[in-house]
């Protein structure tokens, strides 16, 4: 028999690769980032970089060589003028917008470490993430400083700097821009703290003339570059540890991927997820910037007419999503009567992407919709679906070079092909470990392997397909029930707009399934549904009880969040359980 140790060793993915792919990639020649970074700023040095695109059409636009200059100037800041440290963190709160690669590229010029922070935290959360990372500066928006003031006392945060949605718009637009945000949406809330705003950081980094080389110059590929707290689907939320030496290498892993599709210096990719996310910061930020491409930064992409005078107005080439944000799309009719034409690829990740949304979205389009598997801990991408050759539906694709994947039983021992697994991994791009935990490091990093939590199989080829997170995993009368299995095929009924499944108590079955609908039609029964669902599933997958809802809960990014129905549903059997109240005496009678 043989030992399935031999057949993943044996990377049979490697056959997929067929000329398109490099099997074996050299060290990247940029010791760090801003190395990295440098090298397209001086090539591109002319072109435009990055463009902020508002719902009605309104843009502001920075070239590479702006760019350059700005975050440069923000380095010199924060070390010559706040006298931080190589190491310090830096806090970036911010949507889409121009002040982000300023902000972000600027802080590692510094030496420091870059804190991505999820603009839409609650001031708990912020609380949490500040006082976990150690921030000792946060560049936050001002649409959201209110809640940074309300928490700045709990956290050792030093210093405030304040941007703004049109930040570096042109001189007539920005005003305008701002203007409608303050006063007419008041979307800008009152402070009283004490702040420098980001333009006037940059003058007075400026002032000093310094040289940001020398700060990042001795940066390697082990020194430490971002603390990105995982999205908090799995619990507290942790730092994981990214090197710069793990991003670099992600980037030049990425790029080896797309390599056919990607010309440099003449791509156009639209951002909608946003930056602070990690899929957005090395695919569309990293990698693209890397290649020269022009990012159009959407602010927000909810609701999703909000993308259509981004569409509508640029060439895009290449646009990154995740499933929810491409079945929206798919339902909107500017999108769907006219969609665009220079589209050359689309990728997907982030979730389970359903095979129903991504054949509407090729066939509307005309360009390939790749679907990719990573997280956090690995800077993200691990997977790919190969942009040339076979495509196999519902799955992951196959690791990138220098990647290697295991599918492991819950000893550790790698399982046979074609069984399912927890797949772990090990490559250059995974993390160093969480930030100050290394309990919960010890948990994942096991002997050089990252344990990912996530069910898969591998079939002859070495193409991957994610069954499911082994904690969403149902359980029905000893039978394993994979909800996103479940999902894809309610994504198949034309009256579905999107779905979540998750596992329910049964006296009978230990668990049963139980489905999220929420309706393209209202006409949609839950009799239409389950009829719908036998068609395509065996008994025991199939939903005992339908629910209808208006939205499901989902992240910042998109990714509907199971875990919450779990907790509602829990907390209703909870409820039930508890013996109700004995009643209130009666009041004494009024003299």
């Amino acid at each position: 028999m043989t030992d399935p140790t031999s057949v993943y060793d044996a990377h049979p993915w490697a056959t997929q690769y067929a000329g398109h792919i490099p099997a074996t990639l050299d060290v990247p020649l940029h010791a760090s980032v801003p190395a990295l970074a440098a090298e397209a700023m001086a090539q591109y040095a002319g072109q435009t970089a990055f463009t902020t695109v508002m719902p009605n059409g309104m843009y502001g636009s920075l070239s590479f060589a702006q760019v350059a200059e700005m975050s440069d100037a923000f380095a010199v800041f924060l070390r010559e003028e706040l006298g931080l440290s190589a190491g310090d963190r830096v806090a970036v709160q911010m949507p889409n917008c121009l002040s982000y690669p300023v902000a972000l590229l600027g802080t590692l010029k510094a030496g420091c470490v870059a804190v991505n922070t999820n603009p839409l935290y609650t001031p708990t959360e912020m609380a949490h993430q500040f006082q976990d990372s150690g921030a000792k500066v946060v560049v936050i928006v001002d649409l959201f400083a209110d809640k940074l003031e309300g928490i700045l006392a709990q956290t050792g945060v030093q210093h405030v700097v304040v941007t703004r949605v049109p930040e570096f718009f042109p001189p007539v637009v920005g005003p305008i821009v701002y203007g409608v945000m303050k006063y007419w949406n008041r979307a800008v809330p009152a402070h009283g703290m004490k702040v420098t705003r980001l333009p006037d950081a940059l003058a007075r980094g400026r002032a000093r003339q310094g040289d940001p080389k020398r700060y990042w110059s001795t940066l390697g590929h082990g020194d430490l570059a971002l603390l990105q707290y995982t999205g908090g689907t799995t619990g507290v939320a942790k730092g994981a540890m990214l090197s710069h030496g793990n991003l670099v290498w992600n980037v030049a892993q990425m790029r080896a991927m797309c390599a056919s599709h990607v010309e440099p210096g003449q791509e156009v990719v639209l951002t909608a997820l946003p930056l602070y996310h990690i899929f957005a910061f090395t695919v569309n930020f990293l990698s693209m910037f890397a290649a020269g491409a022009r990012n159009i930064l959407v602010p927000s992409p909810r609701p999703v007419q909000f993308l259509q005078r981004a569409f509508e107005n640029y060439p895009i080439t290449w646009v990154t999503g995740v499933n929810t944000l491409y079945n929206a799309l798919l339902n909107e009719e500017w999108f769907t009567a006219f969609p665009p034409r220079h589209i050359k690829a689309a990728g997907g990740g982030g979730a389970a992407m359903h095979r129903a949304v991504v054949e509407r979205f090729e066939q509307t389009v005309g360009a390939p919709l790749v679907e990719g598997y990573g997280l956090t801990e690995t800077s993200p991408v691990v997977c790919f679906q190969p942009l040339n050759g076979r495509r196999d539906p519902d799955s992951i694709g196959i690791p990138a070079p220098m990647t290697d994947v295991r599918l492991v039983d819950d000893d550790g021992c790698p399982v046979p092909q074609g069984q399912p697994g927890e797949l772990v991994v090990r490559g250059p791009q995974v993390m160093q470990g969480y930030w100050q935990r290394p309990a919960e490091t010890a948990q994942v990093l096991r002997g050089g392997w990252l344990h990912t939590g996530d069910v898969a199989v591998m079939d002859e080829r070495g193409t991957f397909r994610i069954v499911d997170r082994k904690k969403d995993m149902i359980l029905v009368s000893g039978f394993n029930v994979y909800p996103n299995e479940i999902e894809d095929a309610i994504a198949r009924h034309d009256k579905v707009l999107e779905s979540a499944v998750i596992g329910v108590p049964d006296a009978k079955t230990g668990e049963a399934v139980q489905a999220y609908v929420v309706k393209r039609d209202d006409s949609l029964t839950e009799a239409e549904v389950l009829a719908h669902c036998r068609s395509l599933l065996t008994g025991y997958k199939q939903p005992a009880k339908v629910v209808f809802r208006d939205e499901l809960p989902k992240t910042a990014v998109g990714k509907i969040l199971r875990r919450d129905l779990r907790q509602e549903v829990l907390g209703q059997s909870k409820n039930a359980n508890t013996p109700p109240a004995a009643p209130a005496a009666p009041s004494a009678p009024k003299g």
